[in-house]
């Protein structure tokens, strides 16, 4: 094919994708998008591969199945990555005049009972959703907790100490096969739902039986619906399960499969997986033969060198735009960083972390929690708490100098030990046990097609990859150049 040739496909593809955009929020146009259809974000292109041949865009996932006009889809638009991205909730705003669907006060403004009678009244109450990206999660204190919430602070008045509210951006509806818990707080994956905790000895049944029941929640909390038959719920889970999403092109470095490199959704359908590959925090399964002479649970390795997408371009002229990508991938897997602070690595398994003893300060890599090959979340069940969401020196950034002070200040103390207090933003993984000890412990999300959903964290707190970059280079003492910086960037696009 010509140059000329691939220019104009691409630009149709772009053209395409538009369209197929309009039609998935509005629920016009095509009953499918092609495999193949990228999508244009600010890294350059993305798409979602559907192993059933296409994104079929009449099943139960585009379906309003509640009362209030949602689907699943108003939250993992196609176009985002499954996810969505605060430019798109933005644009569905100005398009709608604050109407879409996305816009319920049930969780999708900033607090309940907001008035929503005016363009500019939902512009305010609807201000997170806009901005940020974010869905008003409301969880009870679990009975018998640990903890007593002692004060709440939230800008928009939901004060409440019993019902907490919470703030949280969409994770991606695809690439779920590469699993190991379902939704930031890992509820859907816990005795708090009545489900079950992920491991190697029952997944994939265990992530399954959890994705069918987080469409019944989703459902009934998002589109305050009423269940979903069975059927609706395995041809929902059977729709997640086979999309897999990756950026295709660079903006500065074309395509992503070319020159031997191996970027791209397609390569991640056979991309090998179980929970506990590469991890280096949880003792590995017992060792087990692969077929096909894939890596041995238990064999005892952890590996930093978590992507190899870009290896391929490692020896181009420097200046290319490809060698920048292959040279943030290098960082990405080799730059040491002291990693200290870090609940669930550095405090010990009797105050809710995974190793024996803890571990004071542990000399890792982006890789160190990144661990699933080629995919970048955690391959075990790893709650962390990095200081995302914990307050800073200054009572309106982050531990990593993100500015939070659009987030509710939450107190809790330990009812052992009443002196013995926290504040934070999110209470994370606390408020599904009722343990003190996992305040503010999150998973972390995969990371491909990363480009297509910014901002970034679960508050939406960093609006660009670059203030990603930066939260870890002030939260960890990391010194990475201005070249360094900009290399990683361009890898972190590019997945």
């Amino acid at each position: 094919m010509s140059r000329k040739s691939r220019n104009f496909a691409f630009l149709f593809a772009l053209v395409t994708a538009g369209l197929l955009f309009v039609a998935v929020v509005h629920g016009q146009g095509p009953n499918s998008i092609p495999n193949g259809a990228h999508f244009p974000n600010p890294g350059g292109t993305a798409s979602t591969f559907s192993t059933a041949g296409s994104v079929d865009l009449t099943g139960p996932f585009f379906q309003s199945l509640g009362t209030n006009g949602r689907s699943c889809a108003s939250c993992h638009q196609p176009s985002d990555g499954m996810s969505v991205s605060a430019d798109n909730v933005q644009q569905r705003f100005d398009t709608s005049a604050g109407l879409d669907p996305i816009f319920r006060t049930n969780d999708g403004s900033n607090c309940d009972n907001l008035d929503v009678s005016t363009l500019q009244a939902r512009s305010d109450a609807y201000s997170l959703l806009r901005t940020r990206g974010l869905i008003r999660i409301a969880i009870d204190v679990p009975a018998g907790a640990d903890f007593q919430v002692t004060n709440v602070q939230n800008p928009y008045g939901c004060n409440n100490t019993n019902t907490i509210s919470m703030y949280r951006r969409p994770l991606p509806s695809t690439n779920l096969r590469f699993l190991s818990t379902v939704m930031w707080d890992g509820r859907e994956s816990s005795a708090a739902t009545g489900t079950t905790k992920i491991a190697f000895d029952n997944y994939p049944s265990s992530l399954l039986s959890n994705l069918a029941h987080q469409a019944v929640d989703a459902t009934n909390g998002h589109a305050q619906g009423n269940g979903l038959t069975a059927d609706q719920q395995q041809q929902i889970v059977n729709f997640e399960m086979g999309l897999f999403s990756a950026q295709e092109t660079a903006s500065s470095g074309g395509n992503l499969s070319a020159q031997g490199a191996n970027g791209g959704a397609i390569p991640l359908i056979n991309q090998p997986f179980f929970i506990s590959i590469n991890s280096s925090v949880n003792p590995l399964v017992p060792a087990l033969e692969q077929p096909g002479g894939l890596a041995t649970p238990g064999d005892g390795h952890f590996t930093p060198a978590i992507f190899n997408l870009f290896d391929a371009w490692a020896n181009l002229s420097p200046s290319a735009p490809r060698a920048a990508i292959a040279r943030g991938q290098a960082l990405f897997t080799s730059k040491p960083i002291n990693i200290t602070g870090v609940a669930g690595i550095n405090d010990d398994a009797s105050a809710g972390g995974l190793v024996p003893n803890g571990i004071p300060s542990l000399t890792g890599t982006c890789g160190t929690c990144h661990d699933t090959p080629n995919v970048g979340n955690h391959s075990f069940a790893t709650p962390l708490n990095i200081g995302v969401g914990d307050l800073g020196a200054n009572s309106s950034v982050s531990m990593g100098g993100l500015d939070i002070s659009y987030l509710p200040k939450i107190t809790v103390c330990r009812v052992s030990n009443p002196s013995d207090c926290k504040t934070t933003t999110d209470l994370g993984q606390a408020l599904i046990d009722g343990k003190f000890d996992h305040v503010g412990k999150l998973k972390g999300p995969i990371l491909r097609s990363l480009s297509s959903r910014a901002p970034y964290f679960h508050n939406g707190s960093a609006r660009t990859l670059l203030d990603a970059v930066r939260f870890y280079e002030v939260r960890f003492g990391v010194s990475f150049t201005a070249q360094e910086e900009s290399d990683l960037v361009a890898f972190l696009n590019a997945l």
